[in-house]
This record gives structure tokens, sequence and C-alpha cells, in this order.
């Protein structure tokens, strides 16, 4: 049986994604990167905002449409938050919450009457990431979140916090080694409160994988800003814990920040960058932004253009604010015109064009290693752009012979000049 994969939103749906891969094939099936030769397609949907939850019900439908004969399985946030709506949409067949999600491979094959068949099951060191064309590994680590941010919806469709046994965190962490993956990258819903239901957290798992492991590349996704400790700092000493975090903001304005019910304020979120500066050359932030939140005033918005200028982003994810049925936020008075949130959004693209050039530009003339990835262009009749990703995540190009082939090598590479959104590399 061919099974075809697809999702929208964060790393933690991506990670997911891998774990139903490697399910499916230890049943002894396919997974096929054409839709059109699937027997089921597996989607795991994404409602973080207004315009994700749209994007999904495209998406289930641009799928029955390209196989309408296969059968079609659909989970995540947005079919966990509207089941009945998504049951009801043409095509699907099977809806999995995200409390059941651990079940998705079984209740695939079990609900749906297709069987195992185990004598044609994957051959040993044939990963399915690499069938999907990835260098990298996303490891799920944690669910939930005991926050209750005002605008967050996924909260409500993830549930409470819960976090995978160190243990087996870390013999995922060798298998995916052990099948040639070179950087995992560790995601939760809230990976800053990994551990809070076993009596740990996440300095320990790091730790331990440090320890336990000879993954080469370490990188962690999205992590809330009030969850460092010392200890955790003492841990991006270490070379194979990539520099580079992603630390989101949501706004540079104190006032914004409290309607958020954030709890970092701007003083402390730029202490703690200057630390991570300070510490490790060359140390990549990356953030995200709402813009337009509900009583943004022209003062508050000016104050967070200031503060996002001040601080410095290598990149920024920026989403205008939209109302979610079910969160504090969407009762709150004085929501910005649609026309404002627009132009406010523009100004802010803008902005962090010219801060990412900036990192970019700081990065130039630094000697670094790089993981290429499978992809290439063609630059002349004898050689090919490969790209590929700094530890502290700019991405590189170098020019190669058509005849070179580096997908999942770690090469050194001298970092030239700046070219648009990547960098350029010499090889020595």
């Amino acid at each position: 049986m061919n099974v075809y994969l697809k999702t929208l939103g964060c790393r933690l749906n991506e990670a997911e994604l891998e774990t139903w891969a490697q399910g499916f094939q230890k049943a002894g099936h396919h997974i096929t990167h054409e839709v059109d030769l699937a027997h089921v397609i597996v989607f795991n949907s994404c409602a973080v905002t207004h315009d994700a939850a749209r994007k999904s019900r495209q998406m289930i439908r641009r799928i029955h449409r390209h196989n309408p004969a296969a059968k079609l399985v659909v989970s995540g946030c947005y079919a966990t938050l509207s089941p009945a709506e998504v049951a009801e949409t043409l095509g699907v067949d099977l809806v999995v919450s995200n409390q059941d999600k651990h079940q998705l491979v079984e209740k695939t094959l079990a609900e749906l009457n297709f069987s195992s068949l185990p004598v044609f099951s994957t051959e040993p060191g044939e990963l399915a990431l690499f069938s999907r064309g990835r260098q990298r590994a996303f490891v799920k680590v944690q669910d939930g979140c005991r926050y209750r941010c005002s605008f967050c919806i996924v909260t409500v469709a993830r549930g409470e916090e819960k976090s995978r046994p160190i243990g087996d965190v870390v013999a995922e962490v060798n298998t995916l080694h052990s099948q040639g993956v070179n950087e995992v990258v560790l995601t939760g819903v809230h990976l800053g409160g990994y551990g809070s239901d076993l009596g740990g957290n996440l300095c320990q798992l790091v730790q331990a994988i440090l320890e336990h492991t000879a993954v080469p590349r370490i990188r962690l996704g999205s992590l809330e800003p009030w969850q460092f400790t010392d200890g955790f700092f003492a841990l991006l000493q270490n070379p194979r814990l990539m520099p580079h975090l992603h630390l989101p903001l949501q706004s540079g304005s104190d006032s914004v920040l409290r309607r958020m019910a954030r709890r970092c304020k701007t003083v402390e979120f730029a202490s703690m960058v200057q630390h991570l500066r300070d510490n490790v050359a060359h140390f990549n932030v990356t953030t995200d932004i709402i813009v337009g939140f509900p009583g943004e005033s022209e003062q508050e918005w000016q104050e967070s253009l200031n503060f996002i200028t001040q601080v410095g982003f290598g990149h920024i994810h920026i989403f205008t604010y939209s109302k979610r049925t079910g969160t504090k936020a969407a009762s709150l008075p004085d929501h910005v015109p649609e026309t404002l949130k627009k132009q406010r959004s523009q100004v802010l693209h803008e902005l962090a064009a010219g801060l990412k050039q900036q990192f970019l530009q700081d990065n130039v003339g630094l000697d670094v290693s790089v993981l290429w990835e499978a992809r290439s262009v063609a630059n002349t009749e004898k050689e090919k752009w490969v790209f590929g990703y700094a530890p502290n995540y700019a991405r590189v190009a170098c020019s190669v012979k058509n005849c070179v082939s580096l997908e999942n090598e770690i090469t050194n590479v001298k970092l030239s000049e700046v070219a648009t959104e990547h960098l350029l590399a010499r090889r020595p």
C-alpha cells in the first residue's frame, strides 16, 4: 500500500509526520512522494490562525480532487477543534484527534480495513525521513501546554503537557543517527516545559542526549523565553548544540504583552538575548511577532517596532492577528481594523528583511560547518548550486561541480558574501 503524507503548520507536525511514516513502513507499507499514486493520504492539519484553518480546509479539498480514490485520514489541530466539520468534508474517511494521534497508524490500518504486509516491510536502514527528502529529523519530545496565552488556540487543541521519558528520546536519537541522520531538532508545543509531568526539565534531556548519543548536531525548536536557567546557558557552550534559538516575542510593547498574558517583559527578553550573544559568537535569535493584537495603539505599535529594531533578529515570522473563538483575546475590546493590520504588517516585513540582511552580513568572512541538503540548482553547464545550513541556521549556497554530491554531508566552508536570502560560500 502506498501512503502519502502531508502537513501544514509547526515543526511538531513535521515530527509527528515522521513518526507515522516510520510506523507505516514497519507495518509493510510504502511512503510515496506522489499523491496520485497513494492508496492512503494522511494530512496533519493546522489551526493556529483562521488563515491556517482555511488553508487546512482548502488542502483537504485539493488532496481529494487530486486523488479521489485514495482513503483520506485527517489529524492535527484543525481536525481536533472542528471534528464534525472535517468529517463532513468531501473525501474524508477518518478523523484522528490530537489525543489519539499516537495511534494513527493502527487506527488507519484497522478502521479502513488495510492489513499489514510484514513480508514487504522496510529494509533496516531505509529511513522514512530520507524517502521524504530531508537531512534532519524532527523529534517530538513533548506535547501540550500549561500556560494560556490569551491569543492561543493551540493549547485547547493540544491539551495538557505530556513529556516522553528521557530514555525513549535518547533511543530514538540513536536510531536516527544510526540510519544516517546528522541533525535532530527537538520539538514540542511547550518545549521549555519538558519534564514538568515527569519531575525533570529540558536541561536534563539535552544533557542526556549530549552524553548518550553521538549525533553531530542538536537543534531546539521554538522555546518560550521565560524557560531559561543558568544550567541551560551552560549547555549552549557545547558545539553540538546549535547556536540558534527561536524565541517567540509576540510583541515589543509591554502593555500588549500583558494583554497577551505573556510571562516575559521586554527588558528580560533583551537581557536574555544579550547574554546568549555575549557567550556564543554569532548566536542567531529568531522570533514570532503578532501584528494588530486587540487594542494595539499607535504608541504600542511604535514601541514594538523600536524594540524589534533594538534587539535585531535573524528572521521574524510575522502573523496578522486573527480572532479565534474560545480564546480570551477574542473577547477583548478595540480590535484593530484589517486595513491597519495590513499596513503594519507590511512595515514589519520591510523591517524584518533589513534585519535579516544585517544578520547575514555579520556572518561574512566566517569559517563554518554546513550540513548540505538534497536540493541543487544549475549554475553553469559544469557546475551547480548546493544549499545547506550553518550551525546558527544561516542558509548557505556553494557552487560545486555537477559530479560532486554533498547531500547529508557536513563540510567546512568560508562565507564570502550575501546573496538575497542566503550566504555564498567557498570550499577550502
